[in-house]
């Protein structure tokens, strides 16, 4: 077994044993994890200082996750979305492959919250890349879930072969948080693989900078030696990162581990996520704290991904029309589109 693998194999299942650790009733945080898995790896777990820290609040099951029954499980539309199972085909042009429902750590603001815990299968994956080898028209597929990276090396070097064999697919991402939960996980085996399927592209979410620890920046730092382009796609959390401050801290340490900031979503409108929501007000007063205060390099779009699957929408202050707490937004189709500005007010 690989460091990595045993360290996977340490992950905690039970809210218990670290509420004993900080002195706090576990009762109401196994209620939660009845509904909505949990599991932490010993690396992230070091990272808590507190209860309801930056780092605690991702990682750690809330009891509002239970009370928040506004939203939408599937709010982007995805399951509609999908021509076979496992599949995401919202643009013209790409698709997400959902190659596996696993992650080393379940994010308490998971936009596929619904699926946490259910195994994509191979059945899956097979119907999946032949709906891609017959549409000529798909030429980037990004490789998500769950979490691509915890695939063994040799089935994802399979799945990255298959993949490579279609002629029309010209780029492959995958989106990855294990260079924060599970750094280990970046071994230079596992570069070597990725390296062989260029033009592959990483993007890492990184919420917070005390998430970039000495382990990350050396998984970061591996990946970037193998040519692997990275980018970071950070989620708008309410307690984590919404001050101008710490976001400032986030991208300029991004950047300093080779790492380019892409994007800020604003959470999507998950049921049992509504605690993490801010306003998108304050989402613009926090782009506005860091155009001219630092390196354009350092600044990402700030992006609202629109339910029903209408796509993804840059923010900007003046391009969008306000309508009292509701946003009207036009999308790539030029479909005006209504956004409610829901903010969790706690």
């Amino acid at each position: 077994m690989e460091p990595w693998q045993r360290q996977l194999a340490a992950a905690i299942i039970d809210p218990a044993e670290i509420a004993a650790r900080f002195g706090v009733d576990s009762k109401p945080l196994q209620e939660v994890t009845a509904r909505y898995p949990f599991r932490i790896t010993p690396h992230y777990l070091s990272l808590i200082e507190a209860p309801d820290d930056p780092i605690w609040r991702q990682c750690m099951p809330d009891p509002r996750e239970l009370y928040d029954d506004r939203q939408n499980p599937d709010p982007l539309n995805e399951e509609s979305l999908s021509p076979v199972p496992g599949l995401i085909h919202r643009y013209p042009d790409r698709v997400v492959l959902l190659v596996s429902n696993a992650c080393a750590m379940y994010c308490r603001f998971c936009m596929r919250k619904r699926q946490v815990g259910c195994g994509c299968r191979k059945t899956d994956l097979a119907s999946a890349l032949a709906y891609i080898a017959v549409t000529p028209a798909i030429r980037d597929v990004t490789l998500s879930g769950g979490d691509p990276l915890l695939l063994p090396d040799d089935e994802l070097a399979d799945l990255l072969t298959r993949l490579r064999a279609i002629s029309h697919v010209e780029m492959i991402r995958i989106g990855s948080r294990v260079p924060v939960t599970l750094p280990s996980r970046i071994t230079p085996k596992l570069c070597r693989l990725l390296k062989r399927f260029h033009p592959l592209y990483v993007n890492t979410h990184f919420n917070h900078p005390r998430e970039l620890t000495p382990q990350a920046a050396a998984a970061c730092g591996r990946l970037a030696d193998a040519g692997i382009p990275l980018g970071n796609q950070t989620v708008l959390l309410k307690g984590v990162n919404d001050d101008t401050s710490v976001m400032k801290r986030l991208v300029q340490g991004l950047l300093a581990i080779r790492v380019r900031p892409y994007y800020i979503h604003q959470i999507d409108l998950v049921r049992g996520t509504g605690h993490f929501r801010t306003s998108v007000r304050r989402g613009l007063e926090v782009m506005e704290g860091l155009r001219g205060h630092t390196s354009g390099l350092a600044i990402p779009y700030y992006v609202i991904d629109l339910p029903g699957g209408k796509g993804k929408v840059p923010l900007l202050p003046d391009n969008g029309e306000w309508r009292g707490d509701t946003l009207l937004l036009r999308n790539y189709l030029g479909e005006c589109i209504e956004y409610e500005d829901l903010d969790s007010g706690s």
